[in-house]
């Protein structure tokens, strides 16, 4: 079989601030001698990743010695801005901005959150940037590569189906991790063996604390328990679900199958959990 860490055309990798996509950054660098001049890696900020996050991806370029793009979204004729580990968002600006441009929350039918902070942002970059990193012109074709591991049966299944991301671009998206067989044992395995490591906890694999802090697409346990550890994180979602806004799909919550944040937060508080601990996140595009 083809090594799938391998790139020779046009390849944006999308490094999500985990130790899963990180280390198929490791696995590409190690394929390729290096990053090839036509790849770039890019993490997109919303704004509401921990500290450990930013800290974390700001270590794997400088320990690596590999350059990574941060870009966030910004509501203008640009629709992003490039920043760094020093100017990077850290109170949710650019997911506030797009929940006010779209005057609604996002919800688990319109997760416009990961196309609007995430995908586009770097679609937007790369369009602005493509003649430098090699590409042609008058072909603007790019692959994705997406960390997403061969035990993550769902969310493989639901990219390979689509075979692009939810933006009207020729892009590839590329599951190396995936063709590899790659599991969390092995991405633990690696992570254990290295001098640094994200520092956040991981429970059976998964990150908890890891992409937004309390998206709402995390089981409402785990949300709960994370604002029982540090208050703080309920303070943006919170806010946003206080936010008057004209046209609320889901109602005034970014859920309404569930209790508001503030409800949360109370619940953390004074009465420990009402939530299933078996319940299951949503897959998405953010990745670990």
């Amino acid at each position: 079989m083809a090594d799938p860490f391998l790139i020779n055309s046009p390849t944006c990798i999308s490094f999500s601030g985990g130790r899963t996509s990180a280390y198929m950054v490791w696995r590409v660098l190690q394929s390729n001698n290096g990053l090839p001049k036509d790849a770039v890696i890019c993490f997109a900020n919303t704004g509401k990743e921990e500290e450990a996050t930013l800290r974390f991806v700001e270590r794997i370029g400088r320990e690596w010695g590999v350059p990574i793009v941060w870009v966030e979204y910004r509501h203008d004729k640009t629709g992003f801005a490039v920043v760094n580990y020093e100017t990077a968002s850290r109170n949710g600006e650019p997911y506030e901005a797009i929940i006010r441009k779209r005057n609604y929350l996002p919800n688990p039918v319109t997760r416009f959150c990961t196309s609007e902070l995430k995908i586009r942002p770097m679609h937007k970059w790369l369009r602005a940037n493509w003649q430098a990193l090699g590409g042609d012109a008058a072909n603007m074709e790019w692959d994705q590569m997406i960390g997403i591991r061969a035990d993550e049966h769902r969310r493989v299944s639901k990219i390979r189906a689509r075979g692009h991301s939810t933006e009207t671009v020729k892009e590839t998206m590329l599951l190396p991790l995936a063709d590899a067989g790659v599991t969390v044992r092995e991405v633990t395995a690696f992570w254990e063996s290295q001098e640094f490591d994200l520092e956040l906890p991981t429970v059976n694999g998964r990150t908890l604390a890891g992409n937004c802090d309390l998206c709402f697409l995390k089981p409402a346990s785990q949300i709960q328990s994370l604002i029982a550890e540090r208050p703080q994180r309920a303070e943006f979602w919170v806010r946003m679900e206080s936010l008057r806004l004209a046209s609320k799909p889901s109602g005034d919550t970014f859920r309404n199958d569930r209790p508001s944040y503030a409800q949360m937060v109370k619940f953390a508080k004074d009465q420990g959990t009402l939530f299933d601990p078996s319940e299951q996140a949503i897959p998405c595009f953010c990745g670990e």
